[in-house]
Protein backbone atom coordinates (compact mmCIF):
# COMPACT_ATOMS: atom_id res chain seq x y z
CA UNK A 1 0.00 0.00 0.00
CA UNK A 2 1.68 3.35 -1.23
CA UNK A 3 1.50 6.39 1.50
CA UNK A 4 -1.40 8.46 0.75
CA UNK A 5 -3.20 5.35 0.51
CA UNK A 6 -2.35 5.06 3.88
CA UNK A 7 -2.98 8.17 4.94
CA UNK A 8 -6.59 8.59 3.43
CA UNK A 9 -7.58 5.29 4.93
CA UNK A 10 -6.75 6.90 8.51
CA UNK A 11 -8.01 10.00 7.44
CA UNK A 12 -11.42 7.81 6.72
CA UNK A 13 -11.58 6.49 10.74
CA UNK A 14 -11.30 10.28 11.71
CA UNK A 15 -13.44 9.23 14.65
CA UNK A 16 -10.79 7.37 16.25
CA UNK A 17 -8.61 10.65 16.87
CA UNK A 18 -10.93 11.95 19.43
CA UNK A 19 -8.68 10.05 21.87
CA UNK A 20 -5.72 11.90 20.85
CA UNK A 21 -7.66 15.03 21.01
CA UNK A 22 -8.95 14.66 24.31
CA UNK A 23 -5.77 14.01 25.68
CA UNK A 24 -4.34 16.65 24.86
CA UNK A 25 -7.25 19.06 25.93
CA UNK A 26 -7.58 17.25 29.33
CA UNK A 27 -5.65 19.22 31.90
CA UNK A 28 -2.92 17.71 33.63
CA UNK A 29 -3.86 16.27 37.30
CA UNK A 30 -1.94 17.10 40.41
CA UNK A 31 0.89 15.21 41.10
CA UNK A 32 0.11 12.78 43.37
CA UNK A 33 2.20 12.48 46.80
CA UNK A 34 5.22 10.29 47.03
CA UNK A 35 4.65 6.42 47.96
CA UNK A 36 6.00 5.42 51.20
CA UNK A 37 9.28 2.85 50.22
CA UNK A 38 8.20 -0.73 50.76
CA UNK A 39 9.34 -2.40 53.98
CA UNK A 40 13.53 -2.95 54.38
CA UNK A 41 14.60 -5.95 55.92
CA UNK A 42 12.29 -8.28 54.74
CA UNK A 43 12.54 -9.86 51.24
CA UNK A 44 8.75 -10.78 49.47
CA UNK A 45 7.45 -13.89 49.22
CA UNK A 46 7.50 -15.66 45.77
CA UNK A 47 4.76 -14.91 43.87
CA UNK A 48 4.66 -11.16 45.13
CA UNK A 49 3.83 -8.27 42.63
CA UNK A 50 6.42 -5.70 42.39
CA UNK A 51 4.57 -2.61 42.30
CA UNK A 52 3.92 -2.18 45.67
CA UNK A 53 3.01 1.42 47.59
CA UNK A 54 1.27 2.65 50.50
CA UNK A 55 -1.09 5.56 51.26
CA UNK A 56 0.39 7.91 54.47
CA UNK A 57 -2.65 8.77 56.75
CA UNK A 58 -1.99 11.64 58.52
CA UNK A 59 -2.97 10.09 61.96
CA UNK A 60 -2.53 6.04 61.10
CA UNK A 61 -0.02 4.21 61.10
CA UNK A 62 0.69 3.15 57.24
CA UNK A 63 -1.51 0.19 56.27
CA UNK A 64 0.03 -2.79 54.41
CA UNK A 65 1.13 -3.17 50.65
CA UNK A 66 -1.44 -3.60 47.91
CA UNK A 67 -0.61 -6.28 45.83
CA UNK A 68 -2.27 -6.49 42.57
CA UNK A 69 -2.88 -10.02 41.26
CA UNK A 70 -5.41 -12.42 39.57
CA UNK A 71 -7.09 -13.11 42.77
CA UNK A 72 -6.33 -9.38 44.29
CA UNK A 73 -7.19 -7.08 41.18
CA UNK A 74 -7.38 -3.24 40.39
CA UNK A 75 -11.01 -3.75 40.28
CA UNK A 76 -11.15 -4.49 44.15
CA UNK A 77 -7.91 -2.29 44.79
CA UNK A 78 -7.48 0.64 42.29
CA UNK A 79 -4.27 2.56 43.03
CA UNK A 80 -4.80 5.63 44.19
CA UNK A 81 -4.35 8.51 41.70
CA UNK A 82 -4.49 6.51 39.08
CA UNK A 83 -7.30 5.73 35.96
CA UNK A 84 -9.21 3.36 37.97
CA UNK A 85 -9.68 5.80 40.69
CA UNK A 86 -9.46 9.02 39.10
CA UNK A 87 -12.54 9.53 36.99
CA UNK A 88 -13.67 11.46 34.98
CA UNK A 89 -17.17 12.96 34.84
CA UNK A 90 -19.92 10.53 34.23
CA UNK A 91 -21.42 11.02 30.10
CA UNK A 92 -24.02 8.99 28.97
CA UNK A 93 -22.26 6.31 26.22
CA UNK A 94 -23.91 7.93 22.87
CA UNK A 95 -24.56 5.88 20.35
CA UNK A 96 -22.33 6.25 17.19
CA UNK A 97 -23.93 8.00 13.83
CA UNK A 98 -22.39 5.27 10.91
CA UNK A 99 -23.77 2.04 10.95
CA UNK A 100 -23.16 -0.78 8.13
CA UNK A 101 -24.92 -3.68 7.90
CA UNK A 102 -23.56 -7.31 6.84
CA UNK A 103 -25.52 -10.39 5.10
CA UNK A 104 -23.35 -13.68 6.64
CA UNK A 105 -24.44 -16.88 4.64
CA UNK A 106 -22.79 -20.07 5.87
CA UNK A 107 -23.66 -23.45 3.35
CA UNK A 108 -23.11 -26.11 4.96
CA UNK A 109 -22.92 -29.94 2.65
CA UNK A 110 -22.52 -33.17 4.55
CA UNK A 111 -22.21 -36.79 3.28
CA UNK A 112 -24.25 -39.35 4.86
CA UNK A 113 -22.14 -41.09 7.82
CA UNK A 114 -23.71 -43.87 8.50
CA UNK A 115 -25.40 -42.95 11.90
CA UNK A 116 -26.67 -39.30 13.30
CA UNK A 117 -24.57 -36.06 12.59
CA UNK A 118 -24.62 -33.31 14.65
CA UNK A 119 -23.75 -30.09 13.54
CA UNK A 120 -22.90 -26.51 16.03
CA UNK A 121 -22.45 -23.00 14.70
CA UNK A 122 -21.26 -20.01 16.50
CA UNK A 123 -23.23 -17.04 16.07
CA UNK A 124 -23.15 -13.61 16.68
CA UNK A 125 -23.34 -11.70 20.23
CA UNK A 126 -26.94 -12.13 21.66
CA UNK A 127 -26.75 -8.88 23.09
CA UNK A 128 -26.68 -5.18 21.66
CA UNK A 129 -23.82 -3.14 22.16
CA UNK A 130 -22.34 0.29 21.12
CA UNK A 131 -20.40 -1.19 18.27
CA UNK A 132 -22.48 -4.48 17.00
CA UNK A 133 -26.09 -5.15 16.75
CA UNK A 134 -27.90 -8.55 15.50
CA UNK A 135 -31.23 -7.92 13.32
CA UNK A 136 -32.03 -11.23 12.97
CA UNK A 137 -31.19 -15.17 11.74
CA UNK A 138 -33.02 -17.55 9.09
CA UNK A 139 -32.36 -20.78 7.46
CA UNK A 140 -32.99 -23.48 5.70
CA UNK A 141 -32.51 -27.07 4.44
CA UNK A 142 -33.05 -30.93 5.71
CA UNK A 143 -32.25 -31.28 9.27
CA UNK A 144 -34.32 -33.33 11.64
CA UNK A 145 -33.83 -31.17 14.40
CA UNK A 146 -32.46 -27.43 14.48
CA UNK A 147 -32.96 -24.58 17.51
CA UNK A 148 -30.83 -21.77 18.77
CA UNK A 149 -28.84 -22.43 22.22
CA UNK A 150 -27.77 -19.86 23.86
CA UNK A 151 -25.63 -21.43 27.15
CA UNK A 152 -26.24 -21.05 30.43
CA UNK A 153 -23.33 -17.97 31.48
CA UNK A 154 -24.60 -16.15 28.73
CA UNK A 155 -21.46 -16.00 27.00
CA UNK A 156 -22.05 -17.21 23.62
CA UNK A 157 -25.43 -18.72 21.67
CA UNK A 158 -25.04 -21.33 19.34
CA UNK A 159 -27.30 -23.07 16.38
CA UNK A 160 -27.64 -26.40 16.73
CA UNK A 161 -28.97 -29.43 14.11
CA UNK A 162 -28.85 -32.65 13.33
CA UNK A 163 -29.58 -35.29 10.26
CA UNK A 164 -30.53 -38.89 10.70
CA UNK A 165 -28.70 -42.09 9.14
CA UNK A 166 -28.98 -42.05 5.95
CA UNK A 167 -29.54 -38.49 5.25
CA UNK A 168 -26.90 -36.13 2.87
CA UNK A 169 -27.06 -32.89 5.34
CA UNK A 170 -27.64 -29.77 3.58
CA UNK A 171 -28.02 -26.36 5.30
CA UNK A 172 -27.97 -22.57 4.53
CA UNK A 173 -27.87 -20.10 8.07
CA UNK A 174 -28.08 -16.05 7.22
CA UNK A 175 -27.40 -13.71 9.70
CA UNK A 176 -27.43 -9.90 9.67
CA UNK A 177 -25.64 -7.90 11.96
CA UNK A 178 -24.92 -4.37 11.58
CA UNK A 179 -21.57 -2.80 12.86
CA UNK A 180 -20.28 0.82 13.73
CA UNK A 181 -16.59 1.02 14.29
CA UNK A 182 -15.27 1.16 18.28
CA UNK A 183 -12.74 3.16 20.16
CA UNK A 184 -11.62 4.34 23.01
CA UNK A 185 -12.34 7.32 24.45
CA UNK A 186 -10.46 8.91 27.65
CA UNK A 187 -12.74 11.74 28.24
CA UNK A 188 -15.84 9.45 28.98
CA UNK A 189 -17.13 6.93 31.43
CA UNK A 190 -19.26 4.00 31.24
CA UNK A 191 -22.67 4.55 33.81
CA UNK A 192 -23.01 1.31 35.09
CA UNK A 193 -19.66 -0.85 35.95
CA UNK A 194 -19.51 -4.38 35.05
CA UNK A 195 -20.57 -7.05 36.86
CA UNK A 196 -18.99 -8.58 39.54
CA UNK A 197 -19.47 -12.17 38.55
CA UNK A 198 -18.14 -11.61 34.64
CA UNK A 199 -14.71 -9.35 35.78
CA UNK A 200 -14.04 -12.35 38.15
CA UNK A 201 -14.48 -14.88 35.54
CA UNK A 202 -12.28 -12.45 33.55
CA UNK A 203 -9.48 -12.97 36.25
CA UNK A 204 -9.59 -16.71 36.02
CA UNK A 205 -7.11 -18.99 34.22
CA UNK A 206 -8.60 -21.13 31.67
CA UNK A 207 -7.32 -24.48 30.13
CA UNK A 208 -4.95 -22.42 27.52
CA UNK A 209 -4.77 -19.35 29.37
CA UNK A 210 -2.30 -19.11 32.67
CA UNK A 211 -3.07 -15.88 35.37
CA UNK A 212 -0.21 -17.45 37.35
CA UNK A 213 3.19 -18.67 37.34
CA UNK A 214 5.71 -17.77 34.39
CA UNK A 215 2.54 -15.46 33.45
CA UNK A 216 2.76 -13.73 36.34
CA UNK A 217 6.62 -13.29 36.27
CA UNK A 218 6.59 -11.83 32.91
CA UNK A 219 3.64 -9.33 33.65
CA UNK A 220 5.12 -8.29 36.49
CA UNK A 221 8.48 -7.64 35.24
CA UNK A 222 7.18 -5.89 32.60
CA UNK A 223 4.87 -3.31 34.26
CA UNK A 224 8.06 -2.50 36.89
CA UNK A 225 6.86 0.38 39.11
CA UNK A 226 4.01 1.69 36.73
CA UNK A 227 0.44 1.63 38.67
CA UNK A 228 -1.94 3.08 36.15
CA UNK A 229 -3.95 0.12 34.98
CA UNK A 230 -4.26 1.73 31.27
CA UNK A 231 -0.57 2.00 31.34
CA UNK A 232 0.30 -1.30 32.59
CA UNK A 233 -1.99 -3.11 29.45
CA UNK A 234 -0.23 -0.37 27.23
CA UNK A 235 3.29 -1.83 28.04
CA UNK A 236 1.40 -5.22 27.81
CA UNK A 237 0.08 -4.23 24.06
CA UNK A 238 3.61 -2.49 23.21
CA UNK A 239 5.85 -6.30 24.52
CA UNK A 240 3.37 -8.42 22.57
CA UNK A 241 3.42 -6.54 19.30
CA UNK A 242 7.05 -6.44 19.83
CA UNK A 243 8.01 -9.85 20.72
CA UNK A 244 5.42 -12.54 18.66
CA UNK A 245 5.59 -13.71 15.17
CA UNK A 246 2.56 -14.65 13.17
CA UNK A 247 1.80 -17.73 11.30
CA UNK A 248 -0.18 -17.22 8.73
CA UNK A 249 -0.30 -21.12 7.64
CA UNK A 250 -1.95 -22.44 10.97
CA UNK A 251 -5.56 -23.12 10.53
CA UNK A 252 -8.39 -20.79 11.99
CA UNK A 253 -7.94 -18.55 14.64
CA UNK A 254 -4.67 -20.83 16.03
CA UNK A 255 -4.70 -23.12 19.09
CA UNK A 256 -5.09 -20.37 21.93
CA UNK A 257 -2.25 -22.59 23.78
CA UNK A 258 -0.40 -19.93 26.08
CA UNK A 259 0.65 -22.11 28.55
CA UNK A 260 2.84 -24.18 25.67
CA UNK A 261 4.24 -20.77 24.55
CA UNK A 262 5.34 -19.55 28.28
CA UNK A 263 6.87 -23.46 28.79
CA UNK A 264 8.88 -22.94 25.20
CA UNK A 265 9.30 -19.46 25.61
CA UNK A 266 8.06 -18.84 21.92
CA UNK A 267 5.65 -16.59 21.40
CA UNK A 268 3.19 -16.21 18.87
CA UNK A 269 0.71 -17.90 16.13
CA UNK A 270 -2.19 -16.66 14.81
CA UNK A 271 -4.72 -14.41 16.47
CA UNK A 272 -6.26 -16.76 19.49
CA UNK A 273 -2.62 -17.35 20.06
CA UNK A 274 -1.01 -13.47 19.81
CA UNK A 275 -4.40 -12.07 21.57
CA UNK A 276 -4.55 -14.81 24.16
CA UNK A 277 -0.93 -13.65 25.34
CA UNK A 278 -2.22 -10.09 25.84
CA UNK A 279 -5.44 -11.69 27.98
CA UNK A 280 -3.24 -14.12 29.92
CA UNK A 281 -0.59 -10.80 31.08
CA UNK A 282 -2.94 -9.35 32.15
CA UNK A 283 -5.51 -11.17 34.30
CA UNK A 284 -1.78 -12.51 35.96
CA UNK A 285 -1.14 -8.64 36.92
CA UNK A 286 -4.80 -8.19 37.91
CA UNK A 287 -6.86 -6.53 35.31
CA UNK A 288 -9.45 -8.40 34.00
CA UNK A 289 -9.32 -9.06 30.48
CA UNK A 290 -10.81 -11.64 27.57
CA UNK A 291 -10.42 -12.75 23.95
CA UNK A 292 -13.38 -12.09 22.16
CA UNK A 293 -13.99 -14.74 19.10
CA UNK A 294 -15.15 -13.48 15.42
CA UNK A 295 -14.94 -13.40 11.99
CA UNK A 296 -14.19 -10.69 9.56
CA UNK A 297 -16.68 -9.36 7.04
CA UNK A 298 -15.22 -6.87 4.95
CA UNK A 299 -12.12 -4.93 3.62
CA UNK A 300 -10.05 -2.83 5.87
CA UNK A 301 -9.77 1.14 5.70
CA UNK A 302 -6.33 0.32 7.25
CA UNK A 303 -4.87 -2.76 5.30
CA UNK A 304 -5.45 -5.23 2.76
CA UNK A 305 -4.41 -8.17 4.82
CA UNK A 306 -6.77 -6.97 7.85
CA UNK A 307 -10.27 -7.36 5.78
CA UNK A 308 -11.55 -9.80 3.19
CA UNK A 309 -10.62 -9.49 -0.71
CA UNK A 310 -14.20 -10.47 -1.98
CA UNK A 311 -17.18 -11.66 -0.35
CA UNK A 312 -15.67 -15.30 0.67
CA UNK A 313 -15.45 -14.92 4.58
CA UNK A 314 -15.20 -19.16 4.70
CA UNK A 315 -10.97 -18.37 6.80
CA UNK A 316 -11.59 -15.15 7.75
CA UNK A 317 -12.02 -15.99 11.63
CA UNK A 318 -10.23 -13.62 13.67
CA UNK A 319 -9.82 -13.04 17.42
CA UNK A 320 -9.54 -10.18 19.39
CA UNK A 321 -9.48 -8.83 22.94
CA UNK A 322 -10.20 -6.31 25.21
CA UNK A 323 -9.39 -5.31 29.26
CA UNK A 324 -11.50 -3.53 31.84
CA UNK A 325 -10.37 -0.51 33.80
CA UNK A 326 -13.40 0.58 36.39
CA UNK A 327 -14.58 4.01 34.92
CA UNK A 328 -14.23 3.05 31.85
CA UNK A 329 -14.97 -0.12 30.80
CA UNK A 330 -13.77 -2.69 28.21
CA UNK A 331 -11.27 -0.84 25.75
CA UNK A 332 -10.54 -2.96 22.40
CA UNK A 333 -7.05 -4.16 21.87
CA UNK A 334 -5.90 -5.98 18.74
CA UNK A 335 -1.67 -6.54 18.90
CA UNK A 336 -2.54 -9.67 16.44
CA UNK A 337 -3.46 -7.52 13.72
CA UNK A 338 -0.29 -5.23 14.02
CA UNK A 339 1.88 -8.35 13.61
CA UNK A 340 -0.56 -9.93 11.09
CA UNK A 341 0.37 -6.34 9.16
CA UNK A 342 4.42 -6.89 9.79
CA UNK A 343 4.25 -10.08 8.01
CA UNK A 344 1.42 -9.81 4.80
CA UNK A 345 2.74 -6.69 4.07
CA UNK A 346 6.02 -6.95 4.74
CA UNK A 347 6.61 -3.97 7.18
CA UNK A 348 9.73 -2.87 8.86
CA UNK A 349 9.72 -2.23 12.53
CA UNK A 350 10.33 1.56 11.98
CA UNK A 351 8.05 2.36 9.09
CA UNK A 352 5.64 5.07 9.47
CA UNK A 353 2.68 3.04 8.17
CA UNK A 354 3.38 0.70 11.14
CA UNK A 355 4.03 2.98 14.38
CA UNK A 356 0.81 4.79 13.13
CA UNK A 357 -1.33 0.99 12.91
CA UNK A 358 0.05 0.20 16.32
CA UNK A 359 -1.18 3.37 17.85
CA UNK A 360 -4.22 2.83 16.52
CA UNK A 361 -5.05 -0.90 17.17
CA UNK A 362 -4.67 0.10 21.38
CA UNK A 363 -8.22 1.33 21.52
CA UNK A 364 -9.83 0.32 18.01
CA UNK A 365 -11.96 -1.94 16.69
CA UNK A 366 -11.88 -1.24 13.06
CA UNK A 367 -15.96 -3.12 12.31
CA UNK A 368 -15.11 -5.05 9.25
CA UNK A 369 -15.51 -7.77 11.68
CA UNK A 370 -18.10 -9.43 13.86
CA UNK A 371 -17.98 -10.65 17.34
CA UNK A 372 -19.40 -14.28 18.11
CA UNK A 373 -18.76 -14.64 21.86
CA UNK A 374 -16.37 -13.92 24.70
CA UNK A 375 -16.61 -17.44 25.73
CA UNK A 376 -13.65 -20.30 27.02
CA UNK A 377 -13.45 -23.65 27.70
CA UNK A 378 -16.95 -23.99 26.11
CA UNK A 379 -19.41 -27.13 26.48
CA UNK A 380 -21.65 -27.29 23.87
CA UNK A 381 -25.21 -28.42 24.21
CA UNK A 382 -25.53 -32.31 24.34
CA UNK A 383 -21.75 -32.73 24.96
CA UNK A 384 -19.89 -33.24 28.26
CA UNK A 385 -16.33 -32.46 26.90
CA UNK A 386 -15.69 -28.90 26.74
CA UNK A 387 -13.49 -27.33 23.85
CA UNK A 388 -11.32 -24.48 24.60
CA UNK A 389 -13.30 -21.73 22.50
CA UNK A 390 -15.79 -21.57 20.02
CA UNK A 391 -15.23 -20.05 16.70
CA UNK A 392 -15.20 -23.03 13.61
CA UNK A 393 -18.20 -24.91 12.55
CA UNK A 394 -18.20 -28.37 15.19
CA UNK A 395 -19.26 -31.38 13.98
CA UNK A 396 -20.08 -34.72 15.70
CA UNK A 397 -20.61 -38.10 13.45
CA UNK A 398 -20.20 -41.73 13.95
CA UNK A 399 -16.71 -40.60 12.50
CA UNK A 400 -15.74 -38.39 15.28
CA UNK A 401 -15.32 -35.02 16.16
CA UNK A 402 -14.32 -32.53 14.05
CA UNK A 403 -14.02 -28.71 13.36
CA UNK A 404 -13.95 -26.41 10.18
CA UNK A 405 -9.95 -26.31 10.13
CA UNK A 406 -10.37 -29.75 8.20
CA UNK A 407 -12.71 -29.04 5.12
CA UNK A 408 -12.26 -32.70 4.48
CA UNK A 409 -14.93 -33.41 7.46
CA UNK A 410 -17.04 -30.05 7.20
CA UNK A 411 -17.95 -29.04 3.99
CA UNK A 412 -18.83 -25.64 3.95
CA UNK A 413 -18.80 -22.00 3.26
CA UNK A 414 -19.30 -18.38 4.33
CA UNK A 415 -20.00 -15.89 2.47
CA UNK A 416 -20.23 -12.00 3.68
CA UNK A 417 -21.97 -8.70 1.84
CA UNK A 418 -22.83 -5.38 2.95
CA UNK A 419 -26.51 -4.53 2.50
CA UNK A 420 -28.96 -1.95 2.79
CA UNK A 421 -31.26 -1.97 5.26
Amino acid sequence: MKRRDFLSSVAALSLFASEASAAKARPKPAPAKKAATAAKGKKPAAGTARNVYRKRPASSPPPGPVVHTADDSVVEKPPIGTSASRLPPVKAPEPPSEWRTYEITTTVNLKASGGISRLWLPLPLNQDTLFQRTLGHSWEGNPGNSSMRRLPDGDLEVFQCEWRDGVDGKLQFKTVVTTADRHFDVTKRTVAPERNDILRRNLQASQLIPNDGLAFQLGERLIGRIKDPVAQAKMIYEWVVDNTTYDPSLPGGGTGDIRRQFINGQYGGRSADINGLFVSLCRAIGIPARCVYGLRVAQSRLFRSLGLAGDNATRGQHVRAEFYVPGYGWIPVDPSDVRRAIAIEGLSDRDSKLLSLKKILFGVWEMNWIAFNVGTDVTLPGQNAPIPFLLLPQLESPKGRFDGSDPAAIQYTISAKQVEI
